[in-house]
């Protein structure tokens, strides 16, 4: 048997394509699948758009989740899985049809301990800022080496992968997901099975259709406020964690601060202020022209190099802001017991 499990909280306005998609899937020849609803106790319609689709797919098991977050929900899927792979799933998606059989055959041929396709990142709403949110997330020079999210065209190991196709001893094995972590659970996780032996594989004939951030006002503050702090929250409790893409967005926000200060009373540092902010907009305007023609978007032209910018001074802020906070006791993973 699969067991996949979908955890979420509050997605009125996504569950029910999300499970319809989930609900069509082609099923592995030979393998039975149950379908977890994960739910965080939503306060908008979530629960009962789900308990609408249960009369018409008794197949679907709606789970209550009391602690709300995702990593508690996949940790009670894991629990009650009945399969021999699990398969965790975001509700901010769409999957393709084939999508089931592809990783469970891409597991069995390539042993990998977890399997995973690419995202095409689509905007979570119709305005432009939505778009701009769309743009920074599907560039390297926005998100980095992240192969599935830009794209990545062969097949090949990876450090994490969306949506885990995972072989679930393998987590009786190593240990569930790490509750301490909101966020970043599934890039520790996934390290931790590198750590001990395993493989991740992405196989980029799967493609998700994901919805990002509506706005960049909510993707901004998700960057500061969650997203930044938690990846020096995941090297404070799971040093194997720690990747330098997850760290430049800091160093470059820490240095843009030093020399702005610095400037103030030496010429060098005014001088250098200008030539790295000179340098990095040269090269955010070369990825905003390329990201205008790909999306048939001339404003990007004038608008994104300026995105770019807010995404990386907001995620190194973040980052920033969670290292001040593990370094004066204060940050939730120094409070919170395994």
């Amino acid at each position: 048997m699969i067991t996949v499990a979908i955890t979420c909280y509050n997605e009125e306005n996504y569950i029910e394509d999300c499970l319809r998609s989930v609900l069509a899937f082609t099923k592995p020849e030979g393998e039975d699948v149950e379908f977890l609803v994960v739910d965080g106790m939503s306060q908008d319609n979530t629960r009962s758009i789900v308990k609408g689709l249960q009369a018409d797919f008794p197949e679907i098991h709606l789970i209550d989740n009391p602690k709300r977050y995702q990593v508690h929900g996949i940790n009670l899927a894991i629990d009650m899985a009945r399969g021999k792979y699990l398969a965790w799933l975001g509700a901010h998606a769409v999957y393709p049809v084939d999508y089931l059989t592809i990783l469970y055959q891409t597991s069995r041929r390539s042993d990998a301990e977890n399997v995973g396709g690419i995202l095409n990142t689509l905007p979570g709403s119709d305005s432009y800022s939505g778009h701009l949110v769309q743009a920074i997330s599907t560039h390297r020079f926005g998100v980095g080496s992240s192969g599935f999210r830009v794209g990545q065209r062969k097949e090949k190991y990876a450090d994490t992968v969306p949506f885990g196709f995972f072989k679930l001893d393998t987590l009786k094995e190593i240990g569930k997901f790490d509750e301490r972590l909101v966020r970043c659970q599934d890039y520790e996780l996934n390290k931790r099975i590198i750590k001990n032996g395993g493989k991740i594989l992405v196989n980029p004939v799967v493609q998700v259709e994901y919805f990002n951030q509506p706005s960049m006002g909510k993707y901004l503050k998700k960057q500061i406020l969650i997203q930044g702090p938690y990846n020096p929250y995941a090297w404070y409790i799971a040093p194997h964690s720690f990747n330098f893409r997850h760290a430049v967005s800091a160093v470059f926000t820490g240095s843009i601060i030093i020399a702005i200060v610095l400037s103030f009373f030496f010429a060098w540092a005014k001088i250098l202020l200008f030539s790295v902010m000179g340098l990095y907009l040269s090269l955010a305007l070369i990825s905003s022209i390329q990201q205008a023609i790909r999306y048939k978007k001339p404003a990007d032209v004038l608008i994104l190099p300026f995105g770019f910018l807010a995404f990386h001074l907001s995620h190194g802020l973040g980052v920033l802001l969670g290292i001040a906070k593990l370094a004066l006791g204060a940050a939730p993973v120094q409070k919170t017991e395994r």
